[in-house]
Formats: C-alpha cells, structure tokens, sequence
C-alpha cells in the first residue's frame, strides 16, 4: 500500500468525506460518497436513541474487520479536524455534473446534536484499508431526508468529476449487492481514472441506515486488492455495528 493511503484513511476517510483521488503519493487522498444501489428493509424504523459518542466509539471498538483486525478508534478531534479540511476543499471544487453536489454536501454537513465515531484497520500484506463510520441523529427525519436527496442524485452521478486545485478526478460508480439488514442500504464500487488516464479501483462503500443510526463501511487500496467480492466482509460489519446499536 501507498504509504499516504494510510493517514489519508484515519484522518478524512474517517469523517466519512467526499472528495476525489486515492492511491499514489501525488494525489490528494480521500473518500467517494457512500452511494450507488439502495434498499428499503420491510422492517418498521427503531424508534429514535440517544446515543452519545462514547456509546458510539464502544460499538467500533468491539469491531473486527475481515483479517480478524481489531477496528481502532480513530479521536473525534481528528475527525472533526478532517470535516473542516474537507469544507474547505469543497469551497473551492468543481463538481460536474452539479447535481452530485448533493452527495458530497450530504457527508460533510452534521446536524445540530450529532455524535458520531470511526475505526479502522490496515491490511499490509492484502495491501487494504478498512474503515468504519457511526452517526447518530436525534431526529430520525433527518436522516432519512439525506438519504433520501442521495438517492435522487444517483442516476446523474454514475459518472461524475471532481476538480480540485487545477486536477480533474473521474469517478465512475458502479452498484453492488450487499445484504445489509436495515432500513434503507446502499453499496458500491467507486472506479476513478486520474488526469493520467490511468484507471483504478479505489473504494468498496457499504452503507445502511436503522431508525436515527447510520452505518459506512468502506474498505481501500490499490488496483485489484478490493472487489465487488468484498462486499459480503463489509456488509458484515455494517450489520453487527447496526445490531449493537
């Protein structure tokens, strides 16, 4: 693995941000929107919990990932230091079509009363990243207007570009099946092709929502080490981070 793919993953990858490259060390390294298929479970919503970022941060801590990895938990100041960072990148991007806007302002916008947490695990010998996202809202109608104004934006987003300090990133997402027991899911493999041409895949995203909880697990790496056949792994997590809450 690249070596800046690592502190990329626990600093803004952990925050659950959006913006554009991964990979090799020229490249600002960051994380695609949880986006692509999406699911409704015939379940009813939980009704609405109170969750601190304690509560949070002990339902990451008692995470595996594939490897049998312990999930370390990332600080909240890093996280929110990652949320200013990826505002700030925003201010200035180029996002086309513009429609997809909405996926990236979806993920660095955190309500008034929010808690959250993140964890995540480096593979070195499968040459992967892993990390996870808890967010917690008071108002279960909050989350699920966001997801819902992602979901509407997906079908002018299966392609999209981001540019950012005069590189332009393309960004292809391609859906995956995930059995991901919530209320509502999404999963997806996010193929980028740099200013170079050169294509790779750089990120599997699970992500599933249960009343006013929401689950991302995405995992990272160079071309070849992850697949559509990771999603099984992650929607795993995704579930047991769900059923502890």
């Amino acid at each position: 693995m690249h070596r800046s793919i690592a502190p990329a993953t626990l600093a803004i990858a952990a925050a659950a941000l959006s913006l554009t490259g991964c990979g090799g060390p020229d490249q600002t390294n960051t994380t695609p929107p949880p986006a692509a298929t999406s699911s409704s479970a015939t379940t009813a919503s939980a009704p609405a919990k109170a969750y601190s970022n304690e509560d949070l941060n002990a339902i990451v801590t008692g995470l595996k990932d594939a490897q049998g990895n312990a999930l370390t938990v990332v600080p909240a100041a890093q996280i929110d230091q990652g949320l200013i960072a990826a505002r700030e990148m925003l201010k200035t991007a180029v996002i086309t079509p513009e429609a997809c806007g909405v996926l990236f302002d979806n993920n660095t916008q955190v309500p008034e009363g929010s808690t959250y947490a993140a964890g995540a695990s480096l593979a070195g010998k499968a040459q992967t990243a892993t990390v996870m996202t808890v967010f917690a809202v008071k108002d279960p109608s909050v989350m699920s207007a966001q997801y819902e104004k992602s979901a509407a934006a997906l079908d002018d987003c299966s392609t999209y570009t981001v540019e950012l300090k005069g590189k332009k990133i393309t960004s292809e997402l391609k859906p995956v099946s995930a059995e991901v027991q919530a209320d509502n899911s999404m999963a997806a493999l996010t193929i980028q092709t740099t200013p170079e041409g050169q294509k790779q895949v750089c990120n599997l995203t699970v992500f599933g929502v249960k009343g006013n909880l929401a689950v991302t697990a995405m995992k990272s790496g160079t071309v070849g080490a992850v697949t559509a056949a990771d999603a099984p792994e992650l929607a795993k997590l995704v579930n047991a981070a769900l059923a502890a809450g």
